[in-house]
């Protein structure tokens, strides 16, 4: 929602309540405010407080007059940029034009005041003001999205840097693995030596698969094809798809889903996806040996799919970064990573577009972290 934009000010200067009320009427219209100064030290405190577009200020007042007000206004680095209109009843000699002039004023009106005379020269200065201040608001609009691109830019280097080093390894090894199958053909080990290499062919897919996904979020083109699916379906292929790199870990998984079929309006593979992808999450963060859980539930006209572990954790200054492109925690004790760390940014992406939602429940090192991802069930 935009916020409301405030109005224009402008201050009125008069020891005359009646003239005050006059030129108010004869300025206002929508987007104006006007306010009235009975004498130069009241106004001096308006503009102490208050941003103004334009400053009318009347010569002939009783105690400071108007052009001692106009000095001070011009001494205040607040007040210095204001442009004032002097209304005067007195004589418009040419000594005190230049007195007006040189105390700051942009013009001379003499009474009686023609009205439309001062409301055309005064809605100048109000739309000069409205414009500046679009313009301030959209300098600093820019500067925001200027701040944004730049973090946006260090990011995607530092996954640029991250996706050289984990193609470089699995890339090195295939190679020494093809030179040494030349030599070890028909061995023990040359089948070792196989199913080390079908690992870092599976590692480097994996990678090319996050790049085509990381094209995908970024042109939004990340569409789903929704059909009438058993939650439960999706979820066991999910876990069969994540059970490798839990039994590599050695972690323990525990499962509890409703027994009774919970049909759902879904993509059977990009729901296997999410839940997939919390599962592989939760092995890579948790230390060997440890347990995983994953639970689906109906809550009032939701179903809950949680997946919790008691790894490492997330650092309290990365939580609320996590749902982001390439946002990675550090995990091991020597800060190793794997994958780009979009994992969770294709998941939030893939529950909003199944109308749900998805949330850090908990996290700490003392008791790990637990995801919960909330999809809506069907109507009828």
């Amino acid at each position: 929602m935009t916020s409301e934009v405030p109005p224009v000010q402008f201050l009125l200067v008069d020891d005359l309540e009646e003239n005050l009320l006059a030129l108010e009427a004869l300025l206002q219209r929508d987007g104006l405010q006007c306010l009235k100064a009975r004498s130069g030290d009241e106004a001096l405190e308006m503009l102490l407080v208050h941003d103004v577009a334009l400053a009318l200020l009347d010569v002939q007042m009783p105690g400071m007059d108007g052009f001692e007000l106009a000095e001070f206004m011009r001494g205040n680095e607040r007040a210095r940029h204001i442009p004032i209109i002097f209304l005067t009843a007195g004589s418009a000699d040419l000594q005190r034009r230049f007195r007006g002039y040189e105390a700051g004023a942009v013009d001379f009106i003499q009474k009686p005041i023609e009205g439309d005379i001062l409301r055309s020269k005064a809605n100048v200065f109000f739309d000069l003001y409205e414009q500046r201040r679009q313009i301030v608001a959209q300098r600093d609009e820019l500067a925001k999205l200027a701040h944004a691109l730049q973090g946006a830019d260090r990011r995607k280097n530092e996954f640029l840097a991250i996706l050289g080093h984990e193609l470089r390894n699995p890339i090195m090894a295939l190679g020494a693995g093809l030179h040494l199958l030349e030599r070890r053909e028909g061995t023990d080990m040359a089948r070792n030596i196989r199913g080390q290499m079908d690992r870092h062919v599976r590692h480097v897919s994996r990678l090319v698969e996050d790049l085509l996904d990381i094209a995908r979020i970024d042109q939004g083109k990340i569409s789903l094809n929704k059909e009438r699916i058993i939650l439960q379906d999706a979820l066991t292929f999910a876990i069969e798809a994540s059970q490798p790199s839990i039994d590599a870990a050695g972690h323990a998984l525990a499962v509890d889903m409703p027994d009774a079929p919970v049909w759902i309006e879904a993509d059977y593979t990009r729901i296997a996806q999410i839940a997939s992808n919390l599962l592989n999450n939760a092995a890579k963060y948790t230390p060997p040996g440890g347990a995983i859980r994953l639970t689906a539930q109906i809550v009032d006209d939701r179903i809950e799919i949680a997946v919790a572990d008691n790894g490492i954790g997330i650092p309290a200054e990365m939580q609320a970064k996590i749902f982001d492109i390439f946002a990675q925690v550090r995990s091991g004790k020597n800060g190793g990573q794997e994958g780009l760390g979009i994992g969770l940014a294709l998941v939030k992406q893939l529950v909003e577009l199944h109308d749900g939602d998805i949330r850090l429940a908990s996290s700490d090192p003392a008791s790990g972290s637990v995801f919960v991802v909330r999809l809506p069930l069907p109507c009828c």
